[in-house]
C-alpha cells in the first residue's frame, strides 16, 4: 500500500493536469535545500554560542571587527568582516528570496488571487500580531527596546521547511506549499520593513546611480543580453551604490531578482524545432576535418539552444540557492548568533525583550496565523489547502514560529546596545525551538495523511 501511494504521489508531482513541472521541480529542490540548510545553520549558531562563552570568546568579536579595505586611487572601501557578510553575502541570499518571490507571483500559488488570499492574510496576521505581542512586553520599558518590534515577524523557510520535511508523511503536501508561500509572503513583509524603517539618511545621489543601474538591467534583458559577463559586473556596482545610498544594500538583490526574467527565450516547441534542425543537418562519423567542425558549431548551437529553453530566473535560482543555503546563511548564523552571556540566562530570558520576542514567535505566529486564516476561510475570500484540517492550520501555524535568519538580521538593525541585541537573540532561540517542539507535537498527534493530496492548482500549459 505504501509503494503504491509512493506511486501516485510520484505520478501526481510530474502531472501536467494538476501542477506545470515548471514549477514543482523548482520548488522540490529549493524545499530540499532549505531543509538541509536548516541543520548546518543550527551546527553554525551552535558554534557561534559556544565559541562566544568559550576562553577564545574574544577571538570571535575580534575577527567579526576586522576591517578590509580596498583602495585604489581616490576610491576607497573598507567594511568589517561582520558587515560584510550581513550587507555583501546576505544580499546574495535576499536575491535567492526575490527569485522564490517572483517565481511564486509568476508561476506558482500566489499568480491565483483565490489561491493567495488565504496565504496572504495569514501571513499578515502573522506579522501583525507577533509585533504587538512584542510591544506589549517592551512599551512598559521603553527606549530603544521599541525598535525591535519587527524582529518575531520572520518565519525562517529553512528550519520550518526542515521540520515538515522530517514529519513526513504525517503533513499533507498541500500544507507544505501553504508554508512556503506564506513563508515568502512572510519574506516579503520583511523586506518592504527593512527598506521602510531601517533605512539610514538617504544620499539620493547614490540612490539615484543605483536606479540608473536597474534601469540598465532592464534594458539589457530587453535587448537580448544574456551573459553573466555583463550582469555580475553591474550587478557589484549596483550593490555598492545601495550600500552608499543609506538603503540596505541587501536590497539590492531583491531589486536584481525581480528584474530576472522568468520566462525561457525559446519555448518548448522551439527548442523541440530548432534542435531538430540542428539534428537533421548533422554530418554521419567521417574524418574530414572541415564536417568535424561543422559537428562542432553545431553542437555549440545546440548547448546554447538548449540552455536560452531554461527561464533566467530558473538557471540563477539552481546555482546560487545551494551557495545560498549552506554558505551564505551559516556563515551569517556563525556572524550573528555569538551570544555573550554575562549573567545567568535566566536573566536573560526574563528580560522584557527576550519575553517580546519569544512569545511573539511563539504565541503571535500561532495566534495571528490561525486566526486570520479563520477569517479568510469565514468570510470565503479563501479556502484551506485540499486535504488540511484546522489542526494542520493550526500546526503549521506554530512551525512558522521558527524565526532566525531573518530574525537575526533585524536584530542587527535594530539595535545598537550589545546588552538589548543579546537578549533579542535569546528570545529568538527560546521561542523558535518551543514553536518547533510545540508544532511537532500538534502534527504528531494527529491521524496520518493517508494518501499524498494535490493542491487544488489550476492547470496551466507547458
Amino acid at each position: 500500500m505504501q509503494q503504491r501511494s509512493e506511486r501516485l504521489h510520484e505520478t501526481w508531482l510530474h502531472s501536467d493536469r494538476y501542477i506545470p513541472r515548471r514549477f514543482v521541480a523548482p520548488v522540490a529542490a529549493f524545499m530540499r535545500a532549505e531543509a538541509g540548510s536548516g541543520i548546518v545553520m543550527l551546527v553554525a549558531a551552535v558554534v557561534a554560542v559556544i565559541w562566544a562563552n568559550s576562553a577564545f570568546g574574544e577571538t570571535y568579536f575580534e575577527i567579526l571587527e576586522t576591517h578590509l579595505k580596498i583602495e585604489f586611487g581616490s576610491f576607497h572601501f573598507e567594511e568589517s568582516v561582520e558587515h560584510l557578510i550581513n550587507d555583501g553575502l546576505m544580499a546574495i541570499f535576499f536575491f535567492v528570496v526575490g527569485l522564490e518571490i517572483k517565481r511564486e507571483l509568476v508561476l506558482g500559488e500566489l499568480r491565483d488571487p483565490k489561491a493567495a488570499s488565504v496565504p496572504v492574510i495569514a501571513a499578515l496576521g502573522g506579522m501583525v500580531v507577533p509585533a504587538l505581542v512584542y510591544l506589549v512586553f517592551v512599551l512598559p520599558q521603553g527606549g530603544e527596546a521599541t525598535g525591535g518590534w519587527a524582529i518575531p515577524m520572520a518565519t525562517d523557510i529553512a528550519f520550518s521547511v526542515g521540520v515538515l520535511a522530517l514529519l513526513g508523511r504525517v503533513v499533507p503536501a498541500s500544507i507544505k506549499l501553504f508554508l512556503l508561500a506564506l513563508a515568502i509572503v512572510d519574506d516579503l513583509g520583511g523586506i518592504l520593513v527593512i527598506a521602510v524603517f531601517f533605512t539610514d539618511d538617504l544620499a539620493f545621489g547614490y540612490l539615484g546611480a543605483a536606479f540608473i543601474g536597474l534601469a540598465v538591467v532592464w534594458f539589457a534583458s530587453r535587448a537580448g543580453i544574456r551573459t553573466h559577463i555583463f550582469y555580475l559586473p553591474v550587478a557589484v556596482v549596483i550593490w555598492y551604490f545601495f550600500l552608499e545610498s543609506g538603503v540596505h544594500a541587501t536590497l539590492a538583490g531583491v531589486a536584481l531578482a525581480f528584474l530576472t526574467p522568468v520566462r525561457p527565450m525559446y519555448s518548448n516547441l522551439e527548442l523541440k524545432a530548432r534542435s531538430q534542425t540542428i539534428i537533421d543537418g548533422y554530418p554521419e562519423d567521417t574524418d574530414d576535418l572541415h564536417e568535424n567542425e561543422l559537428a562542432d558549431f553545431d553542437s555549440l548551437m545546440l548547448s546554447e539552444i538548449a540552455r536560452e529553453s531554461v527561464a533566467p530566473l530558473a538557471r540563477a535560482e539552481r546555482r546560487l540557492v545551494y551557495w545560498s543555503s549552506f554558505l551564505v546563511v551559516p556563515l551569517f548564523a556563525l556572524a550573528n548568533a555569538g551570544v555573550r552571556f554575562e549573567g545567568s540566562i535566566a536573566d536573560a530570558l526574563t528580560s522584557p525583550v527576550a519575553l517580546g520576542v519569544a512569545l511573539g514567535l511563539l504565541v503571535g505566529k500561532t495566534v495571528g496565523i490561525s486566526t486570520f486564516t479563520w477569517i479568510a476561510v469565514r468570510t470565503g475570500l479563501g479556502r484551506l489547502p485540499a486535504g488540511a484540517t484546522w489542526r494542520h492550520v493550526i500546526g503549521v501555524a506554530s512551525v512558522a514560529g521558527i524565526g532566525f535568519t531573518v530574525a537575526l538580521f533585524i536584530t542587527a538593525l535594530a539595535f545598537t546596545d550589545q546588552v538589548i541585541t543579546d537578549q533579542a537573540k535569546v528570545g529568538i532561540f527560546a521561542g523558535s525551538i518551543l514553536a518547533g517542539i510545540i508544532g511537532t507535537l500538534i502534527f504528531k498527534t494527529g491521524k496520518p495523511t493517508s494518501k499524498p493530496t494535490a493542491p487544488e492548482l489550476e492547470p496551466v500549459g507547458v
